[in-house]
């Protein structure tokens, strides 16, 4: 399968450049969806809310939401796709347009796992997840999707004392390293989360995201991916998610910068959550919306061209008004930031000397309902 070309993510430009770009580059909001949430399953202190729906059922769902933007879902082997329902995901595509964009190993829910997956010190546990990486990159492979997921949730630990959490972060990047050379040409992206269910996950923050990113390359010995690797393309990338950047107390527009200097930003993950919060994954826009646009305007900058992914919650409303709601905010956000004075905006943070509140001000009145009477901008310096 062809890799998306992500290569033009590292483009460094001048400040005319960046204003040339960002008056030329408009971010496509292609969404897609879990199929995990279509369906949620209740928590520790209540039982679900909505009825339970099987796998087709989930499906019919989202073939109706694609008359509202979505393009692409996203599924766990095997429990959610596998080689005897993967006809249901292909029907989806031919009869509604909406395609699979990753097969996601399931990797943390199994009773085996309960030491680690990819990570864990048993021998037989550690095969097995292996094992069930590589036969999710065959899936990958034969439906010609963009990139597989890896989620270490279930690697990590809760006491320190005596982990020997080097041997446990090689034997992860090994195993994965492991599995991509079994299934060559298909690109991985490592979804972040600093903690839950584990105390401590394994590569849990953006940063250490990038370290298992340039760890995994570095073991990855089929030609194919050599070559790849060779032609400057990443094989590794990541998944961020705003929720779980906010749970480890990061900046979700810088995060995504800077995952994006490196050219590794293979897809997206969207919500609202409290800063250093559990899990809550809230719809978007709930929470910090600026936080949203300032986002947004990041992959505006950098060149993104993948999806965008709610991964939500909807406990107490229907899983098709949630979304809704989501592409909605999305698409509200996305019309804000296009249409800002972006010479102004870039001068005024190259040359912040010279226009000090000046932003500050200017997206304050952008932001305000145009029935408000506001004091004139301060004046603007170039």
């Amino acid at each position: 399968m062809a890799l998306v070309d992500l290569r033009g993510q590292k483009k460094r430009r001048t400040p005319e450049e960046m204003i040339a770009h960002l008056n030329s580059f408009s971010l496509d909001l292609a969404f897609s969806a879990g199929v995990w949430f279509f369906a949620p399953g209740g928590g520790r202190f209540h039982d679900r809310y909505t009825p339970n729906l099987t796998i087709k059922e989930r499906l019919e769902v989202a073939a109706e939401l694609s008359r509202y933007g979505l393009k692409a879902v996203e599924a766990h082997y095997p429990n959610e796709v596998n080689e005897d329902n993967v006809h249901l995901y292909k029907d989806l595509e031919k009869n509604a347009g909406v395609r699979l964009a990753t097969v996601i190993p399931g990797l943390f829910f199994d009773s085996e796992f309960e030491w680690g997956s990819l990570s864990s010190p048993i021998p037989s546990v550690r095969k097995k997840a292996i094992d069930r990486t590589i036969a999710a990159l065959k899936l990958n492979k034969e439906l010609n999707t963009d990139f597989a997921i890896v989620w270490p949730g279930i690697d990590g630990y809760e006491n320190p004392f005596g982990m020997d959490m080097v041997a446990a972060r090689d034997r992860f990047a090994e195993g994965l390293a492991e599995a991509m050379d079994a299934v060559p040409g298909i690109r991985v992206a490592e979804e972040p989360k600093p903690y839950e269910p584990r105390g401590h996950i394994l590569y849990g923050t953006t940063a250490e995201g990038l370290l298992l990113c340039a760890k995994v390359e570095s073991l990855l010995k089929a030609p194919e991916n050599v070559k790849l690797l060779a032609e400057g393309h990443a094989m590794m990338c990541m998944n961020p998610e705003v929720g779980h950047m906010l749970m480890g107390f990061e900046d979700a527009p810088y995060g995504f910068s800077l995952i994006m200097e490196y050219g590794r930003l293979a897809h997206t993950h969207w919500n609202s959550q409290p800063l250093g919060n559990y899990d809550q994954d809230l719809n978007v826009g709930v929470l910090s919306p600026e936080s949203t646009e300032a986002s947004l305007y990041v992959l505006k900058m950098y060149g993104y061209k993948g999806y965008f992914g709610p991964d939500i919650n909807p406990e107490r409303m229907p899983v098709q008004q949630a979304l809704k709601n989501c592409f909605d905010a999305l698409r509200a956000a996305n019309e804000r930031i296009n249409n800002l004075d972006h010479e102004k905006i870039i001068m005024a943070t190259s040359h912040p000397e010279k226009n000090r509140g000046w932003l500050e001000a200017y997206l304050i009145r952008e932001r305000a309902p145009k029935s408000i009477s506001l004091p004139p901008l301060p004046p603007f310096e170039k």
